[in-house]
């Protein structure tokens, strides 16, 4: 069982139909892409934790996954250990990695890195807690992903339509302020993969903003290898397992988000059980020898997985995000000529015609483009030229 439709979905059903598996999706959105290339496909909110249960069973599922769905990571865990079926950490541990607030309570109780930062349920709580930050602040909710209902907050004048944002696009109706950290160089992220409970991957990028976005905070490429020195990367992977060992980590695949600060600090931000939107998976199949799509979904049928080590990168290589910066109807894609060798793979979700809005969160990507070049100088340097090289054409 896949929870979600979008289309971050297809290659996790490809490698489950390639190993005999039958494919079926969830969610309360009919329409969505996945359903078409699924087996079958039931109308349950993936929200709904006790309603899913209540399907899996009925269809007796063997393995269950939230891939690259962030909404249903909390009810994938609660399904799986319900059924005593395989997934990557605990529920109780899913439940705390998902929530932004207890996440960064308990990174403060066991002594990692953390902003200044604090939870509320109420729209007017924060308000009394103005003295508790160190302005600027960021103000998001606690359970969105996608950088969705994310704003910097300079001036406490503003925060009370900031929270309102972030109310917005809440699940569970509650949002968290922190400290904006100064970052020093490129945010970072990576695709890592744990197996019984050890930390055996790890494909570290660092991510591009686009600062004219209605949401500067939405990342608009993701760039590997990372530039981070060894000694960051290092510290990254001995937190990441020290927060395995603690949270009872097992098998499967994290998307993380991590950054090196001005005070010299490495702090983890996010981690997720589940596979990374923007396809990051998918790319790490062209650039490393390490399949873990393959791995992941095996994981979830608790068939054997292939070896899982560190990455060997054959290149460099980017995901450059197709967005818009305001709205219209989509009028098509244009590619200079002289980059066209060097666009390994190019995704276009949207038909021409239909309507784009402003890019706000990772959901409102026209598309992808894959780019590969022999060196990250090299690549580098070609990124700092696509804005004039990659056209999306918007019509009024």
């Amino acid at each position: 069982m896949l929870l979600g439709g979008i289309r971050y979905l297809l290659p996790a059903i490809e490698v489950a139909h390639k190993h005999g598996a039958y494919v079926i999706t969830v969610d309360y959105l009919p329409d969505n892409i996945a359903h078409k290339y699924s087996d079958e496909y039931h109308n349950v909110s993936i929200l709904d934790k006790e309603a899913v249960l209540k399907l899996a069973r009925e269809l007796q599922i063997d393995g269950i996954l939230s891939y690259a769905v962030d909404p249903g990571v909390v009810t994938a865990a609660y399904v799986a250990e319900q059924m005593g079926l395989p997934f990557t950490c605990s529920y109780e541990a899913a439940c705390i990695l998902q929530d932004k607030a207890r996440f960064r309570q308990f990174l403060t109780e066991h002594g990692f890195n953390v902003p200044n930062a604090k939870g509320y349920s109420k729209p007017g709580d924060a308000l009394r807690d103005i003295d508790y930050f160190n302005w600027p602040v960021i103000v998001k909710p606690v359970d969105s992903a996608g950088s969705k209902g994310v704003t910097r907050v300079d001036n406490p004048k503003n925060l009370q339509k900031a929270i309102n944002h972030a109310l917005e696009e809440s699940h569970n109706g509650h949002y968290i302020i922190e400290d904006f950290l100064e970052k020093e160089g490129l945010s970072s992220g990576s695709e890592s993969f744990f197996v019984d409970g050890e930390l055996k991957f790890n494909a570290f990028y660092d991510q591009y903003f686009d600062n004219e976005a209605a949401n500067p905070y939405t990342p608009s490429a993701e760039i590997w290898p990372t530039d981070k020195v060894q000694r960051i990367q290092d510290e990254i992977k001995s937190e990441l397992q020290r927060l395995g060992n603690i949270l009872g980590f097992r098998t499967g695949l994290f998307n993380i988000e991590w950054r090196v600060c001005k005070n010299g600090k490495a702090y983890l931000m996010e981690v997720s059980p589940r596979a990374g939107g923007n396809r990051l998976a998918e790319i790490l199949n062209y650039a490393t020898d390490v399949d873990i799509i393959e791995a992941e979904v095996l994981k979830a049928l608790g068939e054997a997985i292939p070896e899982i080590h560190e990455p060997s990168y054959n290149g460099a290589y980017a995901i450059w995000v197709l967005h818009s910066k305001e709205s219209g109807r989509f009028g098509g894609l244009k590619i200079d000529d002289d980059i066209l060798a060097n666009v390994i793979e190019r995704e276009v979700r949207v038909e021409n015609g239909k309507s784009v809005a402003p890019f706000k969160g990772a959901n409102e990507a026209i598309g992808t483009l894959f780019i590969k070049e022999r060196d990250r100088e090299k690549l580098d340097a070609l990124l700092g030229t696509l804005n004039g090289k990659v056209e999306v054409v918007v019509c009024k």
